[in-house]
């Protein structure tokens, strides 16, 4: 186990879709072990494997008190019906928080390490944990979901702070 360092915004592997994983050997099992220990810090709710470098779709989270994981996330149900709207930050693009709207409400399926369902719910945090996560397995940051007078501010910061 290890806590792995974070990749930041610039770095390709942030824009690069997550391979799905078809073989749960030994590799992945220390991948979900450098997952549920790197987010396991104040101030982290959720990490995508990308932002570890790795390229395989997979993401953990520390939500409440709960730390937890799920291989091959599927995004199944948003709730539309209520939305939020608060600031939203990314380990990948320290420093940096902006109003980011979000379904209320997600559930993701995919997998644990011995290949049973899992599904993974949640409102409000947990909600927007989920999306975020597997917004990055696709290849997307929090930013691409900016509002367009909201990002152009977004992107006026990162040049600010030479990303």
């Amino acid at each position: 186990m290890a806590i792995r360092d974070i990749r930041i915004i610039g770095d390709p592997i942030l824009r690069t879709e997550c391979e799905w994983i078809t073989d749960i050997d030994d590799s992945v099992k220390a991948l979900v072990e450098d997952l549920l220990e790197t987010v396991d810090d104040d101030g982290r709710a959720g990490l995508a494997a990308n932002q570890i470098g790795v390229g395989l779709r997979a993401f953990s989270w520390n939500i409440d008190g709960e730390i937890g994981y799920i291989l091959n996330p599927r995004l199944e149900d948003l709730d539309w019906d209520e939305y939020q709207d608060g600031d939203e930050g990314c380990l990948s693009v320290p420093g940096l928080f902006f109003p980011t709207k979000r379904a209320w409400y997600a559930r993701a399926r995919g997998i644990d390490l011995d290949g049973k369902e899992v599904v993974v719910e949640g409102e409000e945090l947990m909600g927007r944990c989920i999306q975020h996560e597997c917004d990055h397995l696709e290849g997307h940051l929090y930013l691409d979901r900016l509002e367009r007078k909201v990002r152009a501010k977004a992107m006026k910061a990162l040049r600010a702070q030479g990303l």
